[in-house]
C-alpha cells in the first residue's frame, strides 16, 4: 500500500481549507447581535425563546437600485410590535437604522429583501420570558420571489380558507410576530387546492388579509380595503398603495368586506413588500371581474413601480 510522504498531506489539507475559507467568503454574511457570520456558521442557540416558541417579532424590507424602500416606516413598526409585547430591542431606530445598511453593503447588494428579526433571547425551557437576559436582533439580506410564474401580468387565483385570523383580543396579525402558524396552516390549504395564495376571514366571516398580503377589491371605480381591527396587518405597501389613490383621486374605503363583495368586485388585488401589488384574478374558481388584471390595479403597479424607484422614498445603502 502507498502512503502519502507528510509534506504532500499537509499541502492537500491546506488546499481544503483554503477552499474552505473561499465558499465562506463567497457565502452571504448575516448579522447576528453586531457580528457578521457566513450563512453556513450562523446560528442562535436551540434555547431562544424565538425558536421555541416565536417570541418575537420581524420585518421584511425591500432595497431597490441601492435604496432601502420605506426603511423608516418597517423600524417604527417593529418597535411598535416591539412595544405591544413587552420586548425592549436593544438598538435605537437610528442604530437599527445603520445595522441594515451595513448588512446590504456588507453583501454588496442594490436590490434584495431584508429580513430584520429580534427575539426575545436565550432562556430556559419555561415560557416566561423575564429569563431571557437579552433580546437577539438578527439581520438578513438575500433575495426572495413569492410571486406565481408571470403574476404580475396575468394575476393569481386565490382562496377563502377555514382557517379564521386570529382575533384582535388574541395573538393579532396586527403585531408581525414570529409566530406565523396561522399564515402556514392558510398557506397548506391553498398549496393542496391547487390556488396561488389563501385569504383568511376574521372571527365574523369578513374578510382579514391574506396570509402575508393585504387584500384591496375595486367596485364602481372606488377602492375598498379591510380595517386592522379584522386583525390584518398595518402594510407598508398598503398605505404606499392608499397615498396613490389620493394623488391620482381614486377614493379608498377601509370598511368591512364579505366574501360576497370580493367575488363581485371589479378588480382585486394583494400589496405586500415581498409580493408589492399583484392583481387577483380568481377566488374559490369565481373569476374576478374579466379575469384578467382591471385598469385601475394596472395603474397602481405602474405608479408603485415609480414610487419604489424613487430615491427620496427611502434610505440610500
Amino acid at each position: 500500500m502507498y502512503h502519502w510522504s507528510k509534506p504532500y498531506q499537509q499541502m492537500e489539507n491546506m488546499k481544503v481549507h483554503s477552499k474552505k475559507e473561499e465558499t465562506m467568503t463567497n457565502e452571504l454574511q448575516i448579522y447576528i447581535d453586531g457580528e457578521y457570520y457566513p450563512k453556513s456558521q450562523a446560528k442562535i442557540s436551540v434555547y431562544d425563546h424565538g425558536f421555541l416558541y416565536g417570541d418575537g417579532i420581524f420585518e421584511g424590507i425591500r432595497s431597490y437600485n441601492g435604496v432601502v424602500f420605506k426603511l423608516k416606516e418597517h423600524i417604527e413598526r417593529m418597535f411598535r410590535g416591539a412595544h405591544a409585547i413587552m420586548l425592549n430591542i436593544p438598538l435605537t431606530k437610528e442604530e437599527m437604522i445603520q445595522a441594515v445598511v451595513e448588512t446590504i453593503r456588507k453583501n454588496n447588494m442594490k436590490d434584495s429583501y431584508i429580513r430584520l428579526i429580534v427575539s426575545r433571547g436565550v432562556g430556559d425551557l419555561g415560557l416566561d420570558p423575564r429569563k431571557c437576559a437579552k433580546p437577539c436582533v438578527i439581520i438578513i439580506a438575500d433575495t426572495i420571489n413569492v410571486k406565481a410564474g408571470n403574476a404580475s401580468e396575468k394575476g393569481v387565483s386565490a382562496l377563502i380558507t377555514w382557517v379564521r385570523r386570529n382575533p384582535v383580543d388574541a395573538t393579532t396579525s396586527e403585531i408581525k410576530s414570529l409566530n406565523y402558524l396561522n399564515s402556514i396552516l392558510g398557506k397548506i390549504e391553498a398549496n393542496a387546492s391547487g390556488a396561488d395564495e389563501a385569504i383568511c376571514l376574521e372571527q365574523n366571516g369578513y374578510i382579514a388579509e391574506g396570509v402575508g398580503e393585504n387584500v384591496f377589491i375595486v367596485k364602481n371605480g372606488e377602492i375598498l380595503t379591510p380595517p386592522t381591527s379584522t386583525g390584518a396587518l398595518e402594510g407598508i405597501t398598503a398605505d404606499v398603495v392608499i397615498k396613490l389613490c389620493e394623488k391620482f383621486d381614486i377614493k379608498v374605503t377601509v370598511t368591512n368586506l364579505t366574501a360576497y363583495m370580493l367575488f363581485t368586485a371589479d378588480e382585486a388585488f394583494f400589496t405586500g413588500t415581498a409580493m408589492e401589488v399583484v392583481p387577483i384574478c380568481e377566488v374559490n374558481k369565481r373569476m374576478i371581474g374579466t379575469g384578467k388584471p382591471g385598469p385601475i390595479t394596472k395603474k397602481l403597479m405602474v405608479e408603485y413601480k415609480n414610487t419604489v424607484a424613487d430615491p427620496t422614498n427611502g434610505v440610500q445603502i
